[in-house]
């Protein structure tokens, strides 16, 4: 066993001697106890624990970076605590203070904050709010835990600088974030509202590391505001005044609803039941907000068995839709009976993208002209089948990074999304992902496929008939180690593949060059021959490296869909294998 240095103790115990969270104090001080322990009765592997957990957590300092900070909550500056959480509220309050002083007419700015049910979410808003407020800054606080999109719209309904939201969104139980937007006169238009890019995030970062001493940190005992009722309920009219009851009338739906121990039910349940979907359930295992996160492993819609519950609930009650929001509601999981199988299957995230798409190209009617009839966007790593739905119908398409970061900000957009389950179909409300927003259009166009004897999966089969059979598959390799992230993606650029299902590479791009078009970032794209598309990059929120696949197959009418499918999913199945041998997998 390896012992424990002496520096690590020493920082180790001046934590728990300042640490302001009684729990965290406790926690790290039963950490030391047993790391130190020399009694020949002690158990070894609790000692190796504790003093893996003890580097683990005095490693480093949580960075900042566009995604806020997110790590498992814990003492010591590599966790979520009210110590981390308060140095950064106290660089973001400078950051903010500094950007009003050198505007051209220096202003007093103001922030909102909102927080979801998580564990301590409560804690770190309110603690934030008071620094802010502490530090000359107006301040707005939610008065409950509510959906992410919610915070988002009130940074713009509000005329607020600055926005955090204190989430963790799908991550496993044990772990919190901090998520922040801009906007007022602190950015340009194209930013208001939305998450940060860089450099911001930079500034920001610079602006924590230079904040003293925790004691010099100074919290409010008041002064901040709450966010008033009318704010709630202009989101929630807004999204109700999305639907088009003239142009798409039916709502004879029955729909099985799970906010997957969330937030974003209550909302949910209001904004269909408002908008004339009468027949809305809730799984009721899964309705309170639960940190724990009790009846899933993992509270992420698209890992495998997380709608379990949802699925057998619709089910029992013949329903005709799930919809299943994750923990803080910016993302919406969709399943239905699939007339083919005659199960249930919840749709991948381009096959929503897609259906979304082709809604709002139906409701926005018919148009002649030469000028683009709005802009359509979606991230380079989602499907390509969103491009050619927007060009056969007159609107423009955009290809952006990875996140909603990036695509809220696309100038003129109209509808963006990205394939981990994240629509913006309301950018003037919303300049995030929504995922309220969308399984209310979803639910529309759910509802006029059935007035017409039709299902979703109809949908889907008229657009590969169009436009060819896009299918999408993804490979994600969970690593304990960030630093094996680095080495597989060195490998790929040393020895990069020569062919995928046999087809060979035509096309390698290291997307950490850039171009006109994108910004530089982590990943590699692959094109082959038959437009087979490969495109690997580290996770920017969890200690994955994943793997997007796509393959093309063309129909030439709707009868060779069934051999399309087959021909398609061949096709895949060999791509990921030549993947993974390409990883070392």
């Amino acid at each position: 066993m390896s012992p424990i240095s002496p520096e690590l103790l020493a920082r180790a115990r001046d934590w728990a001697a300042s640490d302001p969270d009684p729990a965290t104090a406790a926690e790290l001080d039963a950490l030391l106890e047993a790391a130190v322990l020399e009694d020949a009765d002690a158990d070894a592997a609790v000692i190796a624990q504790a003093r893996q957990e003890l580097a683990d957590a005095f490693s480093g300092t949580l960075q900042f970076g566009t995604a806020g900070l997110r790590a498992a909550l814990g003492p010591g500056p590599n966790r979520m605590n009210r110590v981390v959480v308060r140095r950064a509220a106290a660089g973001f309050a400078a950051f903010l203070l500094d950007t009003a002083a050198a505007a051209s007419e220096p202003y007093r700015p103001r922030t909102v904050v909102g927080f979801d049910a998580r564990h301590n979410s409560d804690v770190f808003a309110r603690e934030t709010a008071a620094i802010l407020t502490a530090a000359g800054i107006e301040t707005f606080l939610m008065p409950a835990a509510l959906p992410t999109p919610l915070l988002a719209f009130a940074v713009r309904a509000l005329g607020c600088e600055g926005g955090v939201m204190v989430t963790a969104s799908h991550n496993p139980p044990q772990d919190n974030g901090y998520k922040v937007y801009l906007g007022g006169r602190a950015v340009d238009d194209a930013g208001r509202g939305a998450q940060i890019v860089a450099p911001f995030d930079t500034l920001i970062a610079e602006r924590i590391a230079a904040v003293g001493p925790l004691e010099s940190i100074p919290l409010a005992e008041s002064g901040w505001a709450a966010v008033a009722p009318e704010i709630i309920a202009a989101y929630r009219q807004g999204l109700v005044e999305l639907l088009q009851p003239a142009q798409f009338p039916a709502r004879d739906l029955n729909i099985v609803l799970t906010p997957m121990h969330g937030v974003g039910g209550e909302t949910a349940v209001q904004v269909l039941q408002a908008g004339g979907f009468a027949e809305v359930l809730l799984v009721a295992a899964q309705a309170t907000p639960d940190p724990s996160f009790p009846t899933v492993s993992f509270p992420n819609p698209e890992e495998p068995g997380a709608l379990d519950l949802a699925l057998q609930t619709a089910s029992e009650v013949d329903a005709d839709l799930v919809i299943a929001n994750d923990p803080d509601a910016d993302r919406a999981a969709v399943a239905a009976l699939d007339p083919l199988t005659g199960q249930w299957r919840m749709l991948r995230g381009d096959e929503v993208g897609a259906l979304l798409g082709a809604h709002l190209v139906a409701r926005a009617g018919t148009e002649s002209g030469e000028a683009p009839r709005g802009v359509f966007a979606n991230s380079i790593v989602s499907s390509r089948l969103l491009a050619k739905i927007a060009a056969a119908n007159g609107f423009a398409h955009v290809e952006t990074l990875t996140g909603f970061k990036w695509i809220s900000r696309v100038p003129g957009l109209d509808y963006g999304y990205e394939e981990a389950l994240g629509y913006c179909v309301a950018p003037g409300l919303v300049r995030d992902k929504d995922g309220i927003s969308a399984a209310l259009l979803i639910a529309e166009l759910a509802a006029q496929a059935k007035a017409e004897g039709r299902t979703l999966f109809d949908v889907l089969d008229d657009l590969a008939a169009r436009f060819g059979l896009h299918v999408s598959d993804q490979l994600s390799v969970r690593v304990a180690d960030l630093g094996l992230l680095g080495a597989m993606m060195n490998r790929l650029r040393e020895h990069g593949p020569d062919s995928f299902g046999g087809s060979p590479v035509e096309t390698a791009v290291d997307l950490a060059i850039g171009s006109d078009q994108l910004p530089p970032t982590d990943g590699l794209l692959y094109l082959t021959k038959d437009n087979t598309r490969v495109i690997i990059r580290p996770s920017g929120t969890e200690p994955k490296l994943k793997c997007y696949l796509e393959v093309i197959v063309p129909v030439d009418s709707a009868a060779d869909l069934a051999e399309a499918r087959q021909q398609a999913r061949t096709a895949l199945d060999a791509v990921l294998e030549d993947v993974r041998e390409a990883l070392g997998l």
